[in-house]
């Protein structure tokens, strides 16, 4: 029926109407409103309009763990761990790369800057923080002694008194010693003199005077050993040090008195075994390192006859290690050899700090074995007149600077320069 189908369709219109619409009833004069309640949508973020790409990384994030199978606890300790071993191995690396560095900058020597270096320096261009010493230079305090020289000309007679010592090192149980000093003449050492034993004192007064026989042309080569021993009766007397007084230092026009600190003992006694004479040249730009032997002098006879048959042996050694060596000519049946051969080594300019020039002279035997007669080392492992002459050819570059040096025994060179075998075929810089 028409009425009735047109009353279903408004009656729908007002369902639909009201669900939208806030519902009013009343009661009497009083009318309600009543609106509609709605659930609020749940969102990621409170505030996603302020910062849409945050919200979308968020969202995506949270897609992500929501797919592993895992609960929330796990997963997040999970990240904890990766993220503390991240920085672990970060920490590692940053701590590997800064020791890695300073052991660099410790290994790495300082450059030799030859421009503007004149021929006074000397050992600070090798050793930058250590000043020239000679073989037995004290290592710790010893002690020190009071002596007087005079020279006698008319008589040839030297005259060497000892004094008195002070501060002596204590070298028995008790915190003292029982001093005495010996006192002789190198190289003849031909006498040898001792005072008196002092009995438990760091501090005795001798007042002993001993007379030497040294021509005034000896005097220029000699010198006075005193040495201070302690006095044991039932073992060996030990040395608590001695004073080397070359007299070729000393004026000897009058008396003299002075007091001197104690070095260490040498542990070679000097022996005359003649002079050598070289020169040294060094051009950085084409890393040539020239070696010429001019001349030797006063050498030890080795033959019956007493003569010897010389030669000069030159050797490289790199970082203490046998490196390269050449030879000089035989001469025959001389102690004054005169050679002037020249040899020339190429040394980079970055190896030249960890070389060693070792000069040795031989006697040649046919029949039988070659005899050491001397030997000499320069380089920066050097001391004394050694290291100053090499400080001096590295100062003056493209410059011979020749020097004569006295020769030592091959067991004092070879106590301060021990060589091991030879240098490997390849070089490291």
């Amino acid at each position: 029926m028409p009425w009735v189908k047109q009353l279903s369709m408004a009656s729908s219109r007002n369902i639909s109407t009201n669900s939208s619409q806030p519902h009013v009833t009343s009661k009497g004069n009083m009318r309600r409103t009543v609106q509609p309640t709605t659930v609020p949508a749940y969102t990621a973020t409170a505030n996603t309009t302020t910062n849409p790409a945050f919200a979308v990384a968020v969202g995506m994030v949270n897609n992500i763990i929501n797919e592993i199978p895992l609960p929330r606890w796990a997963i997040y300790a999970i990240a904890a761990v990766g993220a503390i071993l991240v920085i672990v191995v970060c920490i590692c690396i940053c701590c590997k790369c800064c020791c890695k560095n300073t052991k660099k900058t410790k290994k790495k020597d300082p450059k030799l800057d030859l421009k503007g270096l004149n021929a006074n320096t000397t050992t600070a261009l090798v050793q930058p923080n250590v000043t020239d010493v000679d073989y037995g230079a004290a290592k710790k305090p010893r002690g020190k002694l009071l002596y007087s020289l005079e020279y006698n000309a008319p008589h040839s007679e030297l005259i060497v008194g000892i004094k008195q010592a002070d501060n002596l090192m204590a070298m028995d149980m008790g915190g003292s010693s029982d001093p005495y000093v010996k006192v002789y003449i190198i190289p003849d050492k031909s006498k040898t003199y001792e005072t008196k034993v002092l009995r438990n004192t760091l501090r005795p007064v001798f007042n002993e005077n001993f007379n030497f026989q040294v021509p005034k042309s000896s005097l220029g080569k000699s010198s006075v050993v005193m040495q201070v021993f302690d006095f044991n009766r039932f073992s060996k007397h030990e040395m608590i040090g001695e004073i080397r007084l070359p007299l070729a230092e000393k004026d000897l026009n009058h008396v003299s008195e002075a007091w001197q600190e104690l070095s260490e003992p040498a542990k070679f006694e000097e022996e005359n075994l003649g002079e050598i004479c070289f020169s040294l040249r060094y051009v950085p730009v084409n890393s040539k390192l020239t070696v010429v032997i001019l001349e030797a002098k006063n050498l030890k006879s080795m033959d019956i006859g007493g003569t010897s048959d010389p030669y000069v042996k030159v050797q490289l050694a790199l970082d203490k290690r046998k490196w390269k060596k050449r030879k000089t000519s035989i001469k025959k049946k001389t102690l004054n050899p005169y050679y002037n051969e020249s040899f020339t080594f190429d040394v980079n300019f970055d190896l030249i700090k960890r070389v060693n020039l070792v000069i040795s002279v031989w006697d040649h035997d046919a029949m039988s074995r070659n005899d050491a007669m001397g030997k000499i080392f320069l380089g920066c492992d050097a001391s004394g007149n050694q290291l100053r002459h090499w400080a001096d050819m590295l100062s003056n570059p493209r410059r011979p600077v020749a020097q004569w040096h006295s020769l030592l025994t091959s067991e004092q060179v070879n106590s301060t320069l021990t060589l091991k075998s030879k240098v490997p075929g390849k070089i490291r810089h």
